[in-house]
């Protein structure tokens, strides 16, 4: 090669050069697309793609698995009485990771009878609390008056596991006192919100368990808010007498989890 064209030759890589660094570099910062939980790559410490590692929903292969404690529906007026086909049934879901829940799932609630025919069922969306119990009511379902024998409870779709907070752990619930088991029964409890912020729309379940630490009746409540460091009372009622001593009382309360 003479020397005129390795001259050439350099001049045209110094002006490709020039261009790539001028234009090139610009580019491809412009193109770059950091990595985030979202772009289906398993680019940034994640355990599987877009789960684990930095990302707030998590891979649930490292969690501890939740567990569907059980399902049970109640009768909530006598037989032989009007609307003496009405139930309402409650599910407790175990979850014990305590930084980890479900911001939304599907469920249904099938009730059955003594041959396992479908007699009723429901179908809703609940959250799942971390670090403890969330139990999962449903009232006023009409079985056309046909006894209640099992009840079913499963998710109809998967969960998603995020990281989050259990707001519910500021509320604790004092004072659980029940009167009139025998005629009109009237549970009453003293809820006390511990934290420094006013919780909205927290919702509390009630199950009665018998002597022998059976559930033989429950029902659910509302408060639109409870202020900070404040205590306020929630009360459950039922419209007919129990036939079962009272052995136990649960309140749980419900109240949406926090994303992290």
């Amino acid at each position: 090669m003479s020397w005129a064209s390795r001259r050439r030759t350099v001049y045209t890589l110094g002006i490709v050069l020039f261009f790539a660094v001028v234009i090139g570099v610009p580019l491809a910062v412009w193109l770059y697309e950091p990595p985030t939980c979202f772009d289906g790559w398993r680019n940034q410490k994640e355990t599987v793609v877009d789960k684990g590692g930095p990302c707030s929903i998590l891979d649930e292969r490292h969690l501890t698995p939740h567990a569907i404690l059980w399902s049970r529906s109640f009768q909530v007026r006598q037989p032989g009485e009007v609307n003496d086909g009405t139930y309402s049934a409650v599910a407790y879901i175990e979850n014990p990771n305590e930084e980890a829940g479900v911001r939304e799932v599907g469920y249904r609630l099938g009730l059955y009878d003594g041959r396992n025919v479908l007699v009723a069922e429901r179908f809703g969306t609940t959250f799942i609390m971390p670090g403890g119990v969330t139990p999962v009511f449903e009232g006023t379902i009409n079985t056309g008056n046909r006894i209640v024998a099992r009840t079913y409870f499963e998710f109809t779709e998967p969960l998603v596991w995020e990281r989050m907070d259990n707001a519910a752990i500021a509320l604790t619930i004092q004072n659980k006192s029940i009167f009139n088991t025998t005629a009109v029964p009237r549970l009453t409890a003293a809820v006390k919100n511990a934290s420094v912020a006013s919780i909205t729309n927290p919702s509390f379940v009630a199950v009665v368990f018998d002597t022998a630490g059976n559930a033989f009746a429950a029902s659910e409540t509302l408060l639109t808010r409870i202020g900070a460091d404040e205590t306020r009372e929630v009360v459950f009622t039922w419209p007919d007498a129990f036939n079962f001593t009272v052995g136990r009382l649960d309140i749980l309360p419900l109240v949406s989890p926090v994303l992290r």
